[in-house]
């Protein structure tokens, strides 16, 4: 199994800590350059993080650092090489970008997820749309929830998230199905907590009819009892019938879009090729592409 290391020495913190006893301990600043930071804070009526930024005592990059030990939100500094500079969810969780995604996981977990779904496609309606950043930045904001979460690379086609996540593709999802692999091959990672990622494993010839399999089924039932949150990213929806075979098992699907990007009859061919076989359909404009 592939695990990856980061550095993850954090402060020693209590309930009670403060972004000033947190920037401390990270060694960011000294007593001294506190003391001047809290004169300067009552002065000017601001905020302790506020404060030690205008003087030019920390960056923004070491209060996001310091906030995510304050609230247990991980959080990965960019000079990290463990994964692209695409997975903005777990580089700068406080963003606007991130915001939208963790408004976009709040909609899921009302509309999907809480009337008892495990499991979620996420596609586009032609590649280049976006998806794969999609999944993999929703698989970081609902492990950060504290969801147990799995992201699984069922592009068989094209398959990417093993490059957003530095991760070795030698087995994966094609090579459970045909038998060559076990659940081994799942990568925790432990830096992000609660995720893990299934990649797609050995490019097969017949990728329609590897994932059209009861293997695929029982896998999802096997992953279900594991995991309270299931990302299935897949191919793009008007590329193969691959997405609609995988939508119709697991009942549901997220198409991504791009603004000014795609094209709207490809976004509604996209959702009338899903609703003709009973998919219910939801869209999610792609912040993070």
């Amino acid at each position: 199994m592939n695990i990856i290391e980061t550095d993850t020495k954090a402060p020693v913190k209590t309930i009670s800590s403060s972004i000033g006893h947190l920037l401390l301990d990270m060694g960011k600043i000294t007593d001294k350059d506190a003391e001047r930071i809290l004169k300067f804070q009552k002065e000017k009526s601001m905020r302790f993080g506020e404060a030690a930024l205008a003087l030019g005592f920390v960056t923004m990059e070491d209060i996001n650092k310091a906030l995510s030990y304050q609230f247990d939100y991980p959080y990965l500094t960019p000079d990290k090489a463990s994964f692209s500079s695409s997975l903005v969810a777990a580089f700068d969780p406080f963003s606007k970008q991130v915001e939208s995604l963790r408004s976009l996981r709040t909609q899921l977990m009302l509309r999907w997820f809480e009337r008892g779904h495990k499991a979620i496609a996420i596609s586009s309606s032609k590649e280049m749309d976006g998806n794969d950043s999609l999944a993999a930045n929703l698989a970081v904001v609902f492990s950060q929830l504290g969801e147990r979460t799995l992201l699984i690379d069922a592009n068989l086609r094209e398959p990417s998230l093993h490059k957003i996540f530095r991760l070795n593709n030698n087995s994966g999802l094609s090579d459970i199905l045909v038998g060559r692999a076990s659940m081994d091959v799942l990568v925790r990672i432990p830096s992000l907590l609660n995720l893990s990622v299934l990649t797609a494993g050995t490019t097969p010839p017949n990728p329609q009819e590897l994932l059209n399999k009861e293997a695929f089924d029982q896998l999802l039932a096997a992953f279900s009892e594991q995991y309270d949150v299931i990302i299935v990213n897949t191919s793009p929806i008007l590329q193969s019938s691959d997405a609609q075979i995988l939508a119709k098992k697991i009942g549901g699907v997220l198409i991504a879009t791009e603004q000014h990007k795609t094209a709207l009859k490809d976004t509604q061919a996209a959702i009338e090729a899903c609703r003709a076989l009973g998919i219910e359909v939801q869209i999610a404009l792609n912040m993070v592409a």
